[in-house]
């Protein structure tokens, strides 16, 4: 595939493709355009754009899609009550189940595997009038930040299609660049919501654990993993997760959210706001030059405009930090791939990545799980006491700019070594463990034209003022107007 040269073709965008979801939901249900034009739209623009980054897997047939679109509109001709999403595609990532759609994981152990039932949120969204159009690409069950596979292969990077578009939400970030999306869904433990927005200009957040309830064999499991939206816009992305979200009997840990929790977003006042900027981590961590520089330029825009920025530390060894996650986060993958890694005749299909992680997960005692699950909670009350001087903190979405899509991940970074497949993505660690909401939102561009981003954490289950302080932000600082250069105006 010549995606670079394909990527320097003119190309003008389609109008409905330009629109925000929000915005599309609204003429959709004020008739001022019908279901069948925006799907027909988005099925032409990703038809034409889609070769170029290889992000939308499972395409489904556009007959059954326009089906779908012509119900829709007859809903809405009849005046029938119609959800906050009619009419709007979106493909779910491939990590999550879908009725009827083909669901791989990206691994060849579920190469044909068609679920039964939904996962809780696409019903969710399904009943809010979304039409699932596909899915999107993700690593190899998504380990990893780089969507690559052996069944659909690499998703590329729109600013640079030489290089990658993050991951494991990989798929739903490029997809949100191209404008082959309104918004879309992903998932997160190690930053796969936040890194592929850094990489793609656009808009991830990791959500409050429970906040959107996912199925799971042991429902009472650490919660390091969340699903939750992605948008080109901070009130789509809120928009999204007012769907997602809420209670559900079947995940006892899931949090309620009342209807309308989400609604009249406003951007916070900056003269009342505190902010702490965590950056490199004191040193601890390594970053590609210029990378903080331009993210501490980003976060200086909160100071512009009037709020309290102060450098401070997390009072906690990083790599202590590091330890509690590989450890945590090896014995759940152990256990999940148990019966493929002890059959022959499966062990060959598990890429290698996640054989270190169950060989990881295997040599752990029940001494080193207790200790690693006290030490998280040591870093959750160390995380509480910092909320106690500030409202947010603040610090880059990722350690590297997209890299080369020949690699599979960075072996070092700025002359410091890379141990495991994911330590490049260690700056994303902290949120997770103390399961606290933190949004990814653009920082702009390097002088390549490579995109960055920047996570505002906010305080436990403090979800709805971390979209306003993003609110603001994004008013400060519009990156995410910026466009792929293949997608010319």
């Amino acid at each position: 595939m010549n995606s670079g040269s394909s990527s320097k073709q003119l190309y003008r965008l389609p109008e409905l493709c330009r629109l925000e979801a929000i915005e599309l939901a609204r003429m959709i249900r004020a008739r001022e355009v019908s279901v069948v034009e925006v799907i027909t739209a988005y099925l032409d623009h990703i038809e034409r754009v889609n070769p170029l980054v290889n992000a939308i897997v499972s395409l489904r047939p556009r007959r059954d899609l326009l089906e779908e679109a012509v119900a829709a509109d007859v809903a809405v001709s009849r005046g029938e009550k119609v959800g906050p999403l009619l009419g709007v595609p979106q493909a779910i990532k491939d990590l999550a189940n879908t009725k009827g759609l083909r669901t791989t994981y990206g691994s060849p152990l579920f190469r044909d595997f068609i679920p039964d039932n939904d996962a809780i949120f696409v019903s969710r969204m399904r009943a809010a009038g979304a039409i699932i159009i596909g899915k999107t690409n993700t690593p190899e069950l998504g380990l990893g930040s780089n969507s690559y596979n052996p069944i659909f292969g690499t998703t590329l990077n729109p600013y640079d299609p030489t290089r990658i578009g993050g991951g494991s939400s990989g798929g739903a970030a490029v997809s949100l660049a191209m404008r082959m999306l309104p918004v879309a869904d992903g998932s997160d433990m190690g930053g796969s919501l936040r890194n592929p927005a850094a990489f793609n200009n656009v808009i991830g957040f990791r959500v409050s654990a429970g906040r959107v309830p996912a199925l799971a064999l042991d429902a009472f499991s650490s919660q390091m993993t969340v699903v939750g939206p992605m948008g080109r816009t901070v009130e789509d992305v809120a928009k999204l997760l007012s769907v997602q979200a809420g209670y559900d009997d079947r995940v006892p840990q899931s949090l309620d959210s009342p209807s309308g929790w989400l609604d009249n977003l406003k951007p916070i006042d900056p003269r009342k706001a505190r902010f702490g900027w965590l950056g490199d981590w004191t040193r601890q961590l390594a970053f590609e030059p210029g990378l903080v520089d331009l993210v501490r330029g980003a976060a200086g825009k909160f100071a512009q405009a009037g709020a309290r920025v102060d450098d401070i530390s997390s009072g906690f060894d990083l790599e202590r930090l590091w330890n509690i996650y590989v450890t945590l986060r090896s014995d759940a993958l152990a256990g999940q791939l148990h019966d493929a890694y002890n059959d022959p005749s499966l062990r060959d299909l598990i890429k290698p990545e996640a054989m270190w992680e169950v060989e990881q997960g295997r040599t752990l005692s029940t001494h080193d799980l207790y200790t690693a699950r006290l030490a998280r909670t040591e870093w959750y009350l160390k995380m509480v006491s910092l909320f106690e001087r500030y409202d947010y903190l603040l610090l880059p979405s990722a350690q590297v700019f997209p890299f080369d899509a020949s690699i599979r991940w960075p072996k070092e970074i700025n002359g410091r070594t890379m141990d495991t497949y994911h330590r490049w993505m260690q700056v994303v660690i902290g949120p997770t463990l103390a399961s606290l909401p933190s949004i990814g939102i653009p920082a702009g561009f390097d002088q390549r034209g490579l995109p960055m981003g920047m996570q505002i954490v906010g305080r436990p289950r403090g979800d709805r003022s971390v979209l306003e302080a993003a609110l603001l932000y994004e008013q400060l600082n519009p990156w995410n107007k910026h466009l792929p250069p293949c997608l010319h105006l």
